[in-house]
């Protein structure tokens, strides 16, 4: 997958003892993540970074919060250099996630939080939450159906997040599980090589036409114009290294040399062809469609 798909911010809120009591995670790692949603329409990651920032009376707390635009951490996740801490996203008295996991979610897993409603984009929100959810289980191994759960399988009695806020956007636990999972096996294409130009074509554009251009702008007193040309053989000799060549470069080369040569060689009944040959090199280092 993409791990550079979406930044990551991290703007930790301070240590308190409700909030970030600042304790490392028991499993050193996260050993799986509890899906939320904030269950506050129309608020943003900003917005819950400034309560809990200020949080004195209330002992709750997650790691991450999601909307339309960012992805901002509050607390250390292990995702940057920080390693992992606990946070407070799940009761202490609900024993299912010691019964899946051996551990209190608090203790162990990361929580994770989408903001929803109001003016919050939906599809983008999502698009960012399983990006991210699919980021933590590449880095630690962990597979979506087994290390993702949501806060309501774990406290089915009074949550019924994070499903209330996939609801919005006509997504269910289930189709968030499938769509990190197929992030997680979406590969990154690498950018193609660019075509290399053929040696035999580079040394004759720069002996037949630049050098001889460079030398009669030197003649003329024209030193821009005989800079242009040590640029433009420059370029030439990166295309034939498989750096690509500039449109405008390919361009000035076939209209200003190669096709008068080609013509010229036309009407004297010469080999025509090898000028359209060079010249459909050129098109391919500088990504023109070929004549």
């Amino acid at each position: 997958m993409d791990s550079n798909k979406y930044p990551i911010e991290r703007r930790y809120i301070d240590r308190r003892s409700n909030v970030r009591p600042g304790t490392r995670l028991v499993t050193g790692n996260p050993a799986f993540f509890v899906a939320h949603d904030t269950g506050n329409p129309g608020a943003t990651a900003e917005a819950h970074y400034r309560y809990l920032d200020r949080q004195t009376e209330r002992t709750a707390s997650a790691h991450v919060f999601i909307d339309d635009t960012r992805i901002l951490e509050i607390i250390p996740t292990g995702t940057g250099a920080d390693p992992a801490e606990q946070a407070y996203h799940v009761v202490r008295n609900v024993k299912t996630d010691n019964e899946l996991y051996g551990y209190d979610a608090n203790h162990a897993a990361l929580g994770i939080e989408l903001c929803f409603g109001g003016s919050i984009v939906f599809a983008a929100a999502y698009q960012r939450l399983v990006w991210y959810m699919g980021l933590c289980c590449s880095k630690w191994g962990k597979t979506p159906s087994t290390h993702i759960v949501s806060h309501r399988q774990l406290d089915p009695a009074r949550k019924r997040d994070i499903d209330q806020a996939l609801a919005v956007g006509g997504k269910t636990l289930g189709d968030l599980i499938r769509d990190v999972t197929a992030e997680m096996a979406s590969a990154v294409r690498p950018a193609p090589e660019a075509a290399k130009l053929p040696a035999d074509v580079r040394d004759h554009v720069i002996v037949s036409y630049i050098q001889p251009a460079r030398h009669a702008a030197l003649q003329q007193g024209l030193q821009e114009e005989a800079a242009h040309y040590e640029r433009l053989a420059a370029n030439v000799r990166a295309a034939a290294a498989g750096a690509g060549l500039p449109k405008s470069n390919a361009q000035e080369i076939i209209y200003s040399w190669l096709s008068p040569a080609w013509f010229a060689a036309k009407q004297a009944g010469g080999d025509a062809g090898r000028y359209n040959q060079m010249a459909n090199a050129l098109r391919v280092c500088a990504g023109i469609p070929l004549d």
